[in-house]
């Protein structure tokens, strides 16, 4: 599928442009073939610098969790990578939780398969580690949840020596809070006391990952802009 798709292809073969390229983002657009749609995640249109450092680290390691969720329901499928510089993927039919926010609440039984398929992800090695953004949740047209966005996501091969290993269970954690968290907007009254409390207790282990984020993003900002 998409086989003789090349980056060059852009805007000749675009449908709709998602989302514009920006200093760290990609340029997202979407392509149809024999019937089939597709989202391509571009860092070709980036700056030089950052296309070929970071825009590459990230392409391999969404590829990477890919690759290892493939199969998995609820996850799109990724059809192939562009030169190392995009991915192009499954354009799911839905809408995504924050566009989704503003019109109604979901039920408990979105939540409950929404947590489903991060389980089995995190049974296959992968933390999605970035599952507050509601745009990464999307509502399927079939009414079941889907995660995209697996740039951020974390294998437990990566970490799998101590004491990395606790950091990589602190972040399977986070992936549950985030799904608590979501669910507070939609139908807290359906979260159990336990679950809430265990969401409501900060450790200093996340405080401490949290600090990494927020720096390894301020560093990315400032190479994209060299």
């Amino acid at each position: 599928m998409f086989e003789g798709l090349k980056l060059s292809d852009f805007p000749r073969c675009c449908l709709e442009v998602l989302r514009q390229e920006s200093s760290t983002r990609p340029l997202i657009w979407t392509l149809e073939e024999n019937g089939v749609e597709a989202v391509v995640k571009d860092f070709s249109r980036n700056g030089i610098l950052f296309r070929h450092t970071v825009g590459r680290f990230l392409v391999w390691r969404e590829e990477k969790a890919y690759r290892r969720l493939r199969g998995l329901k609820g996850i799109p499928t990724l059809y192939r990578t562009l030169d190392g510089l995009a991915l192009v993927m499954e354009r799911v039919p839905g809408e995504s939780l924050e566009d989704l926010e503003k019109k109604k609440r979901l039920p408990k039984s979105y939540f409950d398969e929404l947590e489903a398929i991060v389980a089995e992800a995190h049974t296959r090695g992968v933390a999605h580690c970035d599952l507050k953004r509601a745009p990464n949740l999307l509502l399927g047209s079939d009414g079941k949840p889907f995660i995209v966005d697996w740039s951020a996501a974390v294998c437990r091969s990566e970490l799998a020596l101590f004491p990395l290993n606790l950091i990589y269970k602190r972040l399977l954690l986070d992936d549950l809070h985030a799904i608590t968290k979501m669910q507070l907007r939609h139908c807290p009254e359906e979260i159990s006391r336990e679950r809430l409390s265990a969401y409501r207790q900060r450790s200093g282990a996340e405080k401490i990952v949290r600090r990494i984020r927020d720096r390894m993003r301020e560093l990315l900002k400032k190479v994209a802009m060299l």
